[in-house]
C-alpha cells in the first residue's frame, strides 16, 4: 500500500537485536512521510530520545532485556503510538490491550510494515487537505504461508476468516487456506470496505453474506457468530448497507 500524505511521522525504533533495527530502518526510509527520530538498543536510550526529539511513533520491541517494551509503554505519553515488533506471537494480546496501533510478527516485510504506518496515520491523522491526500495502491491480494509455501489469496474469494488459537483458516469460494498467523494481523491487512470484525474469531466478507439476525451472519452453510461487543457497530453497519 503506497501512501502519499501531508504530514511527516516522526519514528523512533527500539530494539535491541541490530539486525531488527537495520532491516525497520530501510523500510522506513523508503517511505518519504516517514522521519526517523532516531534507533535505539534499549528502553533507557528510547526514553532519553523521545525527551529530546519530537517522536509521533514508535517501532517497539516487546522482549528487551532489563524493561521490555511493555513495561516502557506503559510508562510513556499516551500521545506517543506504539506499534509492537516481536518474534513471540504469544505477546499480541498484551500488546493489544496497550492500545498499540499495530502488532508486527518478526521478520516484518515492507508491505506489512507499510500498513501500520498507513493505520497511524488513518487513526492518528487530521486530514484537512484535499481528499486524495492518502492514494492507496490498488492490491487485491496479499500472500500467506502455508504447507511450507506462499499462497496467494484474492481478497474477492475470501468468505470469512476464522481464528483457532494460534492459527486461522481462511474460507476461500473453492477451498480453505490453514496458516500460522493472527486474526489481527490478518485484519489489518484486509481493506476495511469490504470486511468486518464480527467476534474475536471471526472476520467476513460483506459481498458473501446472504441473511444476518442479530447473533448470526449467514454465509454459505455456516453461521457466523456476532459477539456482543461487536454486535452494536456490526449491527449498525449491516443497516445502513
Amino acid at each position: 500500500m503506497l501512501l502519499k500524505m501531508t504530514k511527516t511521522i516522526h519514528c523512533l525504533i527500539v530494539d535491541d537485536e541490530p539486525t531488527a533495527r537495520e532491516i525497520l530502518e530501510n523500510h522506513l526510509q523508503k517511505i518519504d512521510a516517514v522521519k526517523i527520530a532516531g534507533s535505539c538498543k534499549n528502553a533507557i536510550d528510547a526514553f532519553n530520545k523521545i525527551n529530546s526529539e519530537n517522536v509521533d511513533l514508535i517501532f517497539l520491541d516487546i522482549n528487551m532485556p532489563e524493561i521490555s517494551g511493555l513495561s516502557f509503554a506503559k510508562s510513556i505519553n499516551p500521545n506517543i503510538k506504539v506499534v509492537f515488533t516481536t518474534a513471540y506471537r504469544e505477546y499480541a494480546i498484551e500488546g493489544f490491550d496497550l492500545q498499540a496501533v499495530d502488532f508486527l510478527l518478526k521478520p516484518i516485510s515492507f508491505d506489512r510494515l507499510l500498513q501500520a504506518i498507513n493505520k497511524y496515520f488513518n487513526e492518528n491523522v487530521v486530514v484537512t487537505s484535499k481528499p486524495d491526500s492518502i492514494i492507496p495502491e490498488k492490491n487485491d491480494y496479499f500472500f500467506v504461508r502455508s504447507d511450507r509455501k506462499m499462497i496467494k489469496i484474492n481478497f474477492d474469494e475470501i468468505t470469512y476468516i476464522e481464528s483457532l488459537s494460534d492459527y486461522i483458516k481462511i474460507h476461500l469460494n473453492d477451498e480453505t487456506i490453514i496458516t500460522r498467523e493472527s486474526i489481527s494481523n490478518i485484519e489489518a491487512r484486509l481493506p476495511q470496505q469490504n470486511f468486518m470484525r464480527t467476534h474475536r474469531s471471526f472476520i467476513i466478507s460483506l459481498k458473501a453474506i446472504h441473511s444476518f439476525t442479530k447473533e448470526t451472519i449467514g454465509i454459505d452453510d455456516h453461521e457466523i457468530p456476532i459477539s456482543r461487543s461487536y454486535k452494536d457497530k456490526v449491527l449498525k453497519r449491516l443497516d445502513n448497507n
